[in-house]
Order: C-alpha cells, then sequence, then structure tokens
C-alpha cells in the first residue's frame, strides 16, 4: 500500500505561518505568567493519574473523584511532568549507585513535593493546551478550505488565530479548550462519515473509527460537548445519509460504546471513580447570553463582531450562501452560545468560536466569487488587520 503524497505548497505554507503567529503569542503569554494555584492543582492530580492511584481510600485522586469535571485537562496537564520524571529517573539509574539523586527511585518518594527537581514547569503545564490549540487551527484551515476554497480558509484561521478568547483558553489547563477541539473535530468528522457512507463499505471503517475516537475524548473533556456532539451527528447524518439512513444508528450506536470506553480508559478503569460521570451532575445546564454579551462588549472583538454581522447580513439576503456548508456552523453556533452549565465550571458558549469562525469563512468565501469582488477583498484584509491590532493590544491583559 503506497501512503499518499503530502503536497506543501503555498496556501500550506501560509497556513503555517498563521499557526506559528498564534504559537508565537501563547509563548509570550505563557512567558509572562506566574503559576497558579489551579495550574498545580491540575499538574498534581495529572500526575497522580499517570504515576499512580490516590491513598485515599474511595477517591481516584487528592483532587477527589472529579465531581462534574472532565480528566481530560488534568491529565494533559500532568503529562509532560510525568514525562520529565521518568527521563530524570532514567538518567540517573545510568550514574554509579554511589552518586545516584534518588536512591529510592522516585524522586524523593512523592508525586508533587519534588516540583524542585523539575525544569520549565510553567511551559510544560501550558503547552499541551497551547497544542491543542494550533492542532484545532490546522484542523479548522483544512475544514474551511475544503469547504470554501483558500480565501475562505484563510480568513477563518485569521480570526481564529487573533481571537484574545482563544489565546486565554491556550494559555491556562482548562477543558473548554479540549471541548472546543474536540467537538469541532466530532461535529465534521459526523459529515465525513455520512459521505463515507455513500460509498462502499469499506471506506466506512476508518471514519467510524475516528469518530469514535473524537466522540470518547470530547467526552472525557466535558459531557456536555459529548452529548450535544453527538445529537448533532445525528441529526447532520440523517440529513445526508440519505438512502443508507438506516445504518446511522448503527454507527453511532457502535461509536457510543467505543467512546464510553476510552472514557473509562481516562479514570483509569475505576469503577468507582468513573461512575461519578453519571452521578456527578456535569451534564446539567441552563440557558443564558450572558457569556455572548461579554464577547461582543469586548472592544478586542470588535472586529470579529463585525465580521459576524456583515455574514449574518450576507446570508440572509443572498440567497446563494444558503446552503448545507454554511448552514451546519450556523446551526451549531447558534445552538451552543446559549448553553451554559449549572454543575461543571465551564463555558461552552466558547465552543462555538470555531463554528463562528466557518461560518464567516463560508459566507465571505461567497461574497469573494461576486461582482464585488474587490469590495469585499478590501473589507476582508481590514477586518483581519483591525483584528490582528486588536489581539496584539490585548495580550498584556490576557497574561494577567
Amino acid at each position: 500500500m503506497s501512503l499518499p503524497r503530502i503536497h506543501i505548497g503555498r496556501p500550506q505554507r501560509l497556513a503555517a505561518l498563521l499557526l506559528l503567529v498564534l504559537l508565537a503569542e501563547c509563548l509570550w503569554v505563557v512567558g509572562h505568567q506566574e503559576l497558579s494555584t489551579a495550574d498545580y492543582r491540575f499538574a498534581r492530580c495529572g500526575r497522580e493519574m499517570w504515576e499512580r492511584p490516590s491513598a485515599l481510600e474511595g477517591y481516584f485522586t487528592t483532587c477527589g473523584n472529579l465531581n462534574g469535571d472532565g480528566t481530560f485537562a488534568y491529565r494533559a496537564a500532568g503529562l509532560p511532568l510525568t514525562v520529565q520524571r521518568i527521563v530524570l529517573l532514567a538518567a540517573d539509574r545510568l550514574r554509579a549507585p554511589a552518586n545516584r539523586l534518588y536512591a529510592d527511585g522516585s524522586l524523593n518518594g512523592t508525586t508533587w513535593e519534588a516540583r524542585h527537581e523539575l525544569t520549565s514547569v510553567v511551559y510544560l503545564i501550558h503547552m499541551p493546551f497551547v497544542l491543542f490549540a494550533l492542532w484545532l487551527g490546522g484542523g479548522l484551515w483544512w475544514v474551511t478550505r475544503r469547504l470554501y476554497g483558500n480565501e475562505g480558509g484563510f480568513l477563518a484561521l485569521g480570526l481564529y488565530c487573533f481571537c484574545p478568547t482563544v489565546i486565554r483558553m491556550a494559555v491556562t489547563p482548562n477543558n473548554d479548550v479540549l471541548a472546543m477541539w474536540g467537538l469541532y473535530g466530532l461535529v465534521y468528522t459526523a459529515i465525513g462519515v455520512a459521505h463515507a457512507m455513500q460509498g462502499p463499505q469499506r471506506r466506512w471503517r476508518p471514519r467510524i473509527a475516528l469518530l469514535t475516537v473524537a466522540l470518547g475524548l470530547t467526552a472525557a473533556a466535558h459531557l456536555v460537548a459529548a452529548l450535544f456532539g453527538f445529537l448533532a451527528a445525528l441529526l447532520f447524518m440523517l440529513y445526508l445519509a440519505q438512502r443508507r439512513r438506516g445504518h446511522v444508528m448503527q454507527v453511532l450506536l457502535i461509536s457510543a460504546v467505543g467512546a464510553t470506553m476510552i472514557l473509562f480508559a481516562f479514570y483509569g478503569f475505576h469503577l468507582d471513580a468513573f461512575s461519578y460521570v453519571f452521578m456527578g451532575g456535569s451534564a446539567r445546564l441552563w440557558f443564558s447570553l450572558a457569556g455572548v454579551r461579554s464577547f461582543v462588549d469586548s472592544l478586542a472583538n470588535f472586529p470579529i463582531v463585525v465580521a459576524a454581522c456583515v455574514t449574518a447580513l450576507l446570508y440572509c439576503g443572498v440567497r446563494r450562501s444558503r446552503y448545507f456548508g454554511n448552514t451546519a456552523p450556523l446551526l451549531v453556533f447558534l445552538a451552543l452560545t446559549p448553553i451554559v452549565t449549572t454543575q461543571a465550571v465551564s463555558t461552552p458558549w466558547l465552543w462555538a468560536l470555531p463554528f463562528l469562525f466557518t461560518f464567516i469563512g463560508g459566507v465571505f468565501a461567497d461574497a469573494l466569487e461576486a461582482r464585488t469582488r474587490k469590495l469585499f477583498l478590501v473589507l476582508t484584509a481590514t477586518i483581519l488587520a483591525a483584528q490582528a491590532a486588536a489581539c496584539l493590544a490585548a495580550l498584556p491583559l490576557v497574561a494577567r
């Protein structure tokens, strides 16, 4: 079997440049941050998940059973520190027994008390979330470029890379950035599975496996995101599958079973801790627009708000913009924005941002194909430049 050829042309290089700018923004913010008690909590409990169970009887970690909070962010924050600890121990074993620093082979015998032995802790804790934000940016560009072409893809990616809210989520340990990453991948993987169902069944399996992984990782970040993504996948797949609609529920049930096993693995196959997924109230939610108002009221997001308003007017007024590729992200965005969780501390309206950028990129790409192309090219460039300037000016505030 020959591997597919990977062509890296000018569009790929420009997209990589934008992602490098996002990485530079995040690294600058992380470099100006100080470790907080929340950072230590995520790192300590994450290391306990990777290295050993808690000594407290009946609890998964010293953080308890994480009532209502996903384990994904804890494991992501703790993994680099655990890896560095393993490297330190492995290097120490290469020394002569008389010169070894850790005679008991366990960094002073504790999980977190030996934090002074680890280096660059602030970067190690925060970098996994920065990498997931970069991964989501790459996925956003890949989806929008395939749907709308280079211009729509670059507009969506540019707004994403210069969004202060995205950067703020990417530089702190939290489950929201992971839920945002997982939910976006889950929805568009489900759409891809529905398209594949029109072809031979041998092409279904890898996409169904990818759908299962996406659903499981999203559930590990936040249960509400997984449930919302499952419902969105069901509706979109029923719409797109056409003659294969009878297979949709089978595909989703297989994915749900596999996702449950992935979620169980995140709890180290501890049944008592895993039971809190169902008893902890993490799926309790209500509706409010307070979060959206705070986003709109922020001056740093003003160019994005302008772009969203122009996009809404074009979508309502221009018939050629109203097709599935534009309507799907709009529906997800409108459904997510009013949701608030009442048990776990999270911000579901932030998960809607990639879908908003997808919608903006799609409608602007349609406008750039019309006779008013020059006007919208100027408008697109102005919005991107204004958003970049607003984002760079807001970085010192994000670092606080």
